[in-house]
């Protein structure tokens, strides 16, 4: 028998391999300027590239192992760091300010990625393996804050790789149908504003608070790049800290929901909620953080592909069947919360934006219906960051709890 060969196996080599191939596709994409990945983000090319890479033998050889070194420090290390650059940055005042009644019909869209989520879930479970409500609850991750969430949210579930590997395609299939239809809507502006009972003052006051809205996020010093790693290390560093003690004594004073606050949920927790208590601090003026951590959102999205195995993917048409009734769930939330709250198609379409396809569609989208609107949608979408590392998980044990599992 023939015993298959890894070309690359020493943990610097398979870091390059993954740096590699997600800087080659926005590379790509930014070369051709192909209309491809308007629709279908790189996002799934990098996730699926090292799938292929550490399972597709060729003449008894893969390129990379799918296990190593750098995956188990992704997770450990690189997991908390990014969620604290991420989420520093979120402003929620200043969003508030100039989405107003916007920002409620996004949590309405939340609200309806939760609901549909445990919906989907009752429905198609049957055909998918007893575990598929951690990958239904790494799906709402990405739903209601981003990538960086549905990667917290499948640490803290604990859900298998095959799991992860179905939320992406899942999550991929849905974007290349749901991101042209919130373009599209903005044709329709007229009659769904005047369906939504829109007041006319609603546009010109959003486009003036707008206006007075200025980003400042310029080029970093040396000094800000230091002060930058000391505030995200050291609450990792508090994480690792702390989330074994925390854990335990839930474990030992309320042993019921021990199993939902793992020490690698408990320091998840722990690290978004400091992070988000240092957003409205001078911390959150430090430039460059959530590029930062968007690039390391993407290594390690590439990393979970190269874990990965084909092998669970033949579950992807009922858990892509269950993603429709679970999006349509949460187009009727957004329509309830439009006609609610009188907002709209505008505000409405960047707020699912900002839920669906999170910091990477929102301001496409943005651009698309009123271009004064991007800075304020990107803070919509960092607005999810902060909600989806504690309703993502909740999703995924309702949706267990829903069924008896």
């Amino acid at each position: 028998m023939e015993t298959t060969q890894v070309l690359i196996s020493s943990p610097a080599g398979v870091l390059a391999v993954l740096c590699i191939v997600a800087a080659f596709f926005f590379l790509l994409a930014q070369v051709s300027q192909a209309k491809l990945f308007n629709y279908v983000p790189p996002l799934l090319f990098i996730y699926a590239t090292p799938v292929f890479l550490s399972n597709l033998t060729v003449a008894g050889h893969v390129v990379i192992s799918n296990k190593s070194i750098i995956y188990s420090g992704l997770s450990q290390f690189v997991l908390p760091v990014f969620i604290v650059l991420m989420l520093i940055k979120v402003n929620v005042p200043a969003v508030v300010k100039v989405m107003g009644k916007g920002v409620l019909v996004m949590l309405m869209g939340t609200a309806g990625v939760v609901v549909g989520g445990v919906v989907a879930y009752v429905v198609v479970h049957g055909w998918l393996p007893e575990d598929s409500w951690k990958g239904f609850g790494a799906l709402a991750g990405s739903w209601i804050g981003g990538t960086a969430n549905m990667l917290a949210t499948k640490e803290m579930l604990g859900a298998s790789e095959a799991q992860l590997g179905l939320a992406v395609v899942a999550d991929n299939v849905i974007y290349i149908v749901w991101l042209p239809l919130l373009l599209m809507s903005r044709d329709f502006a007229d009659k769904f504003n005047k369906w939504a009972r829109v007041p006319a003052e609603r546009l010109e006051a959003m486009d003036a608070a707008a206006e007075m809205h200025v980003e400042d996020d310029h080029a970093p010093t040396m000094q800000q790049y230091l002060y930058l790693a000391a505030v995200v290390f050291g609450v990792a560093a508090i994480g690792h800290g702390l989330a074994p003690v925390i854990a335990t004594w839930i474990a030992e004073t309320t042993p019921g929901i021990a199993g939902i606050f793992s020490e690698t949920t408990t320091r998840i927790l722990l690290v978004t909620t400091i992070a988000l208590l240092l957003s409205t601090t001078k911390v959150s003026e430090l430039p460059n953080s959530t590029a930062i951590g968007t690039a390391l959102v993407y290594i390690f999205v590439a990393g979970m592909g190269a874990r990965a195995e084909v092998a669970g993917l033949a579950d992807a048409p009922a858990f892509v069947l269950g993603a429709f009734i679970w999006i349509f769930i949460h187009g009727l939330f957004m329509l309830a919360g439009a006609w609610i709250f009188r907002v709209d198609v505008h505000s409405v379409a960047i707020a699912s934006a900002a839920n669906i396809g999170a910091a990477a569609s929102a301001p496409i989208v943005a651009a698309h219906h009123r271009p004064s609107l991007v800075p304020a949608s990107i803070l919509l979408a960092l607005l999810g960051y902060a909600l989806g590392n504690y309703l993502a998980p909740l999703t995924g044990h309702l949706a267990r709890i829903a069924v008896g599992q």
